[in-house]
């Protein structure tokens, strides 16, 4: 059974923004598909089990960005 969680980013203007937060976000273990919306700033995850707010929080930053 996949678990699905959505985040807010901000700061994303542009493709390569999306690309650098959906490879962090895949490095997370069990996460399985990363969706990322820049319109919205929505970040989709879905995971074999739910992942941790903090890990997804770290990734993000790592990418340049910050969760909502």
């Amino acid at each position: 059974m996949s678990a699905t969680s959505t985040y807010s980013v901000t700061g994303m203007t542009c493709g390569h923004c999306v690309a650098s937060v959906t490879e962090e976000v895949e490095q997370i273990p069990g996460v399985e598909h990363v969706r990322v919306e820049l319109e919205s700033g929505a970040v989709t995850i879905t995971s074999a089990e739910p992942v941790d707010p903090d890990a997804v929080r770290s990734a993000v930053e790592e990418a340049g960005y910050q969760l909502a």
